[in-house]
């Protein structure tokens, strides 16, 4: 199943006046002096396609793995529903356990390089799968090893990869930049699944495991032949220790929630991510068990949300130039809370009909935040914190997903299925309100709208 989460979800400071730097007392971004505004069409641009064709292709592989990973525990090994259940947390553990002083790592470090191994890494891993698989050696263990480490490997590509988009395409250029990423992310992720079911049917799980293999190779390949010179890092001091590196990690927490509006980024999409793991725990269970509806039901149901997420990419630029960006991200969430409510009504006949509207409308919102929460976190971090801040909105993010699928446990056990789907659907109803109650509420400009 496809979490539609928002990545609303970078930073090293020393002097508190560099926290500001980059933005106006109105909340409004400018790029910062050493690199000047263009008006370069980015679809021209060599290497932004090169990462670009990188993503498209990853994430393609990534939904297919998603799918295949938890098929090869299941159909190679026959698998218990506990154990598939200890694949899926383990994928997601490592944001949790290394996600903030990762991001204190890779501020040290060249982003370009980081992403590149990363992709290695995930392709070695992926690719003895079905290499132990084809020899009779595979073990549950070894699927466990793979989804933390490659898990790992994610943690520092995707930090590394937030914080090196400033760099690659200019400040001026983000808003643009990231409306196309998330437009590729959320067409991959509609066609994805449907991929990964054809070539599970076709070349067995394991074999389709390869396949995403050769997708992050493919990354790796388009990343090395990115020609744009990448700024050289502050180096990190002499005899550096844990010590110091607490110190890091601590900066770019302070950072980010000593920074109203990025305070308000993360509690928002914080609570967005919680509630929209609440629904999605709960609904397979609530359709199979209560509303006893085909398997085709719930692929149709959360392919409504991939499609939402890619409208709202789409539609945030335009959007946000009629009506500033942060009036676009708090009246949007304010629009669609009704119809986020409607998801708990789900039944079937015409309710059901109702509840996946909802949805397409509560992910359209999830669209539009991941294109200009994720552009105006970056344009207000300063070089040498964008590796932390990213970790820390992701630590938030990905917390609050383990939160949601646990919370939604413990209702589902001591109130019923529909308790849960409803608590979800009032938190969805409600993420507007940190937005409102911030700077971030008057935000006019982003770069690149």
């Amino acid at each position: 199943m496809t979490t539609t989460r928002p990545d609303t979800t970078r930073p090293d400071t020393t002097h508190s006046d560099t926290t500001h730097s980059d933005t106006t007392h109105s909340g409004a971004t400018r790029p910062p002096a050493d690199r000047p505004a263009t008006s370069r069409p980015l679809l021209r641009d060599p290497d932004f396609r090169l990462l670009l064709g990188a993503t498209g292709v990853s994430r393609l592989g990534s939904a297919v793995g998603q799918l295949a990973l938890p098929l090869v525990a299941v159909l190679a090994l026959d698998s218990s529903a506990g154990q598939v259940g200890l694949l899926a947390m383990l994928g997601t553990l490592a944001f949790v356990l290394i996600g903030l002083p990762a991001g204190a790592w890779v501020d040290r470090l060249r982003k370009r390089p980081v992403m590149v191994a990363a992709d290695l890494v995930r392709v070695v891993l992926l690719a003895s799968v079905p290499a132990a698989w084809a020899f009779g050696a595979l073990t549950i263990q070894q699927l466990c090893l793979v989804a933390l480490l490659t898990g790992a490997a994610t943690v520092f590509f995707e930090v590394a990869a937030l914080s090196h988009l400033p760099d690659l395409v200019g400040r001026d250029q983000l808003a643009r930049a990231n409306a196309y990423l998330v437009t590729v992310d959320a067409a991959t992720q509609v066609g994805g699944r449907g991929a990964g079911g054809f070539l599970v049917a076709l070349v067995s799980a394991p074999l389709a495991l390869a396949v995403d293999a050769v997708s992050y190779l493919w990354s790796a390949v388009c990343l090395l032949r990115l020609r744009r010179p990448e700024p050289q890092p502050q180096p990190a001091p002499v005899g550096a220790d844990r010590r110091r590196l607490a110190r890091e990690i601590r900066e770019g927490l302070r950072f980010v929630f000593g920074h109203p509006s990025l305070r308000a980024v993360a509690l928002a999409g914080g609570c967005t991510n919680l509630s929209i793991q609440l629904c999605q725990t709960v609904l397979p269970v609530l359709f199979v068990r209560e509303l006893r509806l085909p398997d085709a039901a719930i692929g149709l149901f959360f392919a409504a949300g991939g499609i939402g997420v890619f409208l709202g990419s789409l539609s945030a630029r335009h959007l946000a130039r009629r009506l500033g960006a942060g009036r676009v991200l708090w009246s949007m969430g304010l629009a669609v809370a009704p119809l986020g409510v409607a998801v708990a009504l789900v039944d079937r006949g015409p309710a059901l009909w109702l509840a996946a509207g909802g949805w397409l409308a509560t992910t359209f919102k999830v669209g539009i935040d991941n294109v200009l929460k994720v552009s105006y976190r970056q344009s207000v971090t300063p070089d040498r914190l964008l590796g932390r801040m990213n970790a820390t909105m992701r630590f938030v993010l990905t917390g609050s997903l383990a939160a949601g699928a646990a919370l939604a446990g413990l209702l589902g056990e001591l109130f019923s299925t529909r308790a849960a789907l409803w608590a979800g659907a009032v938190g969805l109803a409600l993420v507007w309100v940190p937005v409102y109650f911030s700077p971030l509420r008057t935000l006019r400009e982003l770069p690149g709208l």
